[in-house]
């Protein structure tokens, strides 16, 4: 998508039709004559405002409703905005739009424009744009509170405050070489100057050691049931999502792919995964599952690993980096001491009350910790080491020009993180995944 800010671009922001209220929302150079056109004026700035929406060559009414000016740039976009409140009703909002593209010079907004235009006028940085497009598509309220802290601009504030210190780091080293015959200027870096970048760098220490929670919070924590075949994995996992999702059935091997599905404990995410059950075989189709089941495991957070009645105990600690839980199933079937250690049931509820609660505490020790998390996306944490790298190199470094070039390096990473440099490389990606009208 190639932005042209000449353009007025409008779009339908309220959803799905038919509904109560639509929103049609305006913005470019054309905004003010566009209201000028359909209302007969522009309304004072953030008012609403009653008018009747008029087809701009004989004054039919179209509609009746509100108006809101927004002017640039103070705006959402950073150029003039509008928005219509129109009554939600198909044929209207049809009418309406097809009036502000064939009879006023509008166009249709392509997805995400409106929230590049924002970016494109420096009203959002790049970070601010992830945690807004993150916030559209939370689910959770663990991920609702993650992305509100980067879109209100609580990771920006952070890289803003590192950059500035780098740059006048770095500024000082100039300076040393350039003007140091200048009375005011000293010949060389102050006692203080190392550990001024030794404090960058344990700051941003502490925001990478973040980054595996934030991205249990925004990706969610992945746990995957394994086991051998008939352990109970595909019922357990219809328990665990209060839905027929997987098939169950006393035929050995039924499963043969990883079926994931999404469950919101307690605010946080998990995404839960059936598998191919583990068993020496020469099928080539259960060769195939069982090679994705374990490819599950070793990408999984937490693994349930699944002991039937009968079943010989698993060893899965090979097969993955995760946390490895293990639970005799199907004790509904088992009397006496046939079972010791965590068991359950799916079929009667046994020990499911615990395996939730015992989730539930995975789910908050994975994303608990003391500050509000700003980091979540491989993305920051690639740029946050480079950055980090560049900082650690320049306290090496005994030339200060290798050490002034260090520390605009650490300078440049910053900037590429936040957009202000070799963005467009993931704007295209980026906005596509935003809906129409934001």
């Amino acid at each position: 998508m190639e932005p042209n800010l000449q353009d007025t671009i409008i779009a339908l922001s309220s959803g799905r039709l038919p509904s109560g209220v639509g929103v049609i929302r305006i913005s470019g150079p054309r905004c003010r004559q566009t209201l000028k056109s359909l209302i007969g004026d522009v309304p004072g700035e953030r008012r609403l405002v009653l008018r009747d929406f008029c087809t701009p060559d004989g004054g039919v009414v179209i509609d009746r409703g509100l108006a809101v000016f927004f002017p640039g740039p103070k705006s959402f976009t950073g150029l003039d905005c509008a928005e219509l409140h129109c009554h939600g009703g198909k044929a209207v909002v049809a009418r309406l739009l097809g009036v502000l593209v064939e009879n006023l010079g509008c166009r249709l907004a392509e997805a995400g424009e409106f929230t590049r235009q924002a970016f494109e006028n420096g009203r959002l940085d790049l970070t601010e744009v992830e945690g807004l497009g993150d916030l559209l598509a939370a689910e959770t309220e663990n991920q609702r509170v993650l992305a509100l802290t980067r879109s209100l601009g609580g990771m920006s504030a952070r890289l803003g405050e590192w950059r500035e210190e780098i740059v006048v780091l770095q500024a000082e080293i100039e300076a040393c070489l350039d003007f140091s015959d200048e009375g005011d200027v000293p010949g060389a870096l102050g006692a203080g100057f190392d550990r001024r970048i030794r404090e960058i760098d344990e700051q941003i220490e502490a925001v990478i050691s973040q980054w595996q929670h934030g991205r249990m919070v925004r990706e969610g924590i992945r746990v995957t049931i394994a086991g051998a075949p008939n352990a109970g994995k595909s019922t357990l996992l219809n328990h665990i999502a209060n839905s027929e999702v997987a098939i169950v059935s006393e035929v050995a091997g039924t499963t043969r792919d990883v079926l994931e599905v999404p469950v919101d404990l307690d605010g946080q995410l998990f995404l839960f995964a059936d598998t191919a059950g583990l068993r020496n075989s020469a099928d080539p189709v259960e060769i195939e599952g069982m090679r994705r089941a374990r490819g599950r495991m070793a990408q999984s957070d937490l693994v349930i690993a699944l002991r039937g009645p009968g079943d010989q105990k698993l060893d899965l600690s090979e097969d993955t980096m995760g946390v490895v839980w293990t639970y005799t199933s199907k004790i509904d079937v088992l009397r006496g001491d046939a079972w010791a250690g965590d068991g359950l049931s799916a079929v009667s509820g046994e020990g499911m009350a615990g395996l939730f609660g015992r989730l539930s505490e995975f789910g908050r020790a994975g994303v608990g910790v003391s500050e509000p998390i700003i980091v979540a996306r491989e993305r920051d944490k690639h740029w946050l080491k480079s950055a980090q790298s560049a900082l650690r190199l320049s306290l090496g470094e005994p030339a200060l020009e290798l050490r002034a070039e260090s520390l605009r390096r650490a300078a440049l990473a910053i900037g590429r993180l936040t957009g202000q440099i070799d963005a467009e490389e993931v704007l295209d990606q980026l906005f596509s995944h935003f809906c129409i009208g934001k």
